[in-house]
């Protein structure tokens, strides 16, 4: 029980990685494990659409720069600043051995008959691809991966989707970058546990 603890207390937000390819087997152990997340009404909403070829990641990292630089100049940044920014974001995806766009797939949510009911289900399919990634990460993290959780898809799905031909349904919500690590992050300052934490009697 205490290693299981430790293991899930050990958990890290990696950000430099190793040069070097993640085996083919080893990342199908770890999307296998992905898929058992629970989900709402077991619909497995989920889709991982995943990048290892530099092509792709070329195609990925370009359509979220065009993307990022119109926000950042409609938010007047210096050209220096959005430069230094896009060649961040641009990195980021093509030096990450293994990036995985996770999206929601809305052919799987159920159709209520209102649109509270609707927004609510549309709800629960999110939280339960978040699970999928959370349970992605540590099953990276089982075989000595290290990776990231970043929310860009969330500002720019419809260049994502274009840039990858993904189906109309499927809305990308993450990119999770992954491989092996180049670096080793100090502890995490956490909350304490009663700020947290309430029990309700």
């Amino acid at each position: 029980m205490n290693e299981l603890h430790t293991f899930l207390r050990t958990r890290r937000s990696i950000r430099q990685f190793e040069q070097r390819p993640v085996p083919r087997e080893m990342l199908e152990r770890v999307f296998e494990s992905a898929t058992h997340a629970p989900s709402a009404r077991n619909r497995q909403p989920w889709q991982m659409i995943v990048l290892t070829d530099r092509n792709p990641k070329i195609t990925l990292a370009e359509a979220m720069v065009a993307n990022f630089r119109l926000d950042l100049e409609k938010d007047h940044l210096p050209d220096k600043e959005i430069k230094i920014r896009l060649e961040r974001t641009r990195r980021r995806i093509l030096d990450a051995p293994v990036a995985v766009v996770l999206c929601l797939n809305s052919d799987l949510i159920d159709a209520q008959p209102n649109k509270k009911r609707q927004q609510a289900e549309q709800t629960m399919a999110c939280q339960s691809v978040t699970l999928c990634g959370l349970q992605l990460m540590l099953a990276a993290h089982a075989e000595g991966l290290g990776s990231v959780w970043t929310c860009g898809p969330l500002f720019a799905p419809e260049a994502i989707r274009s840039a990858l031909a993904l189906p109309a349904a499927w809305t990308p919500l993450v990119l999770i970058f992954m491989g092996y690590p180049a670096e080793t992050p100090d502890e995490k300052s956490l909350r304490p546990l009663d700020e947290v934490v309430t029990y309700l009697s």
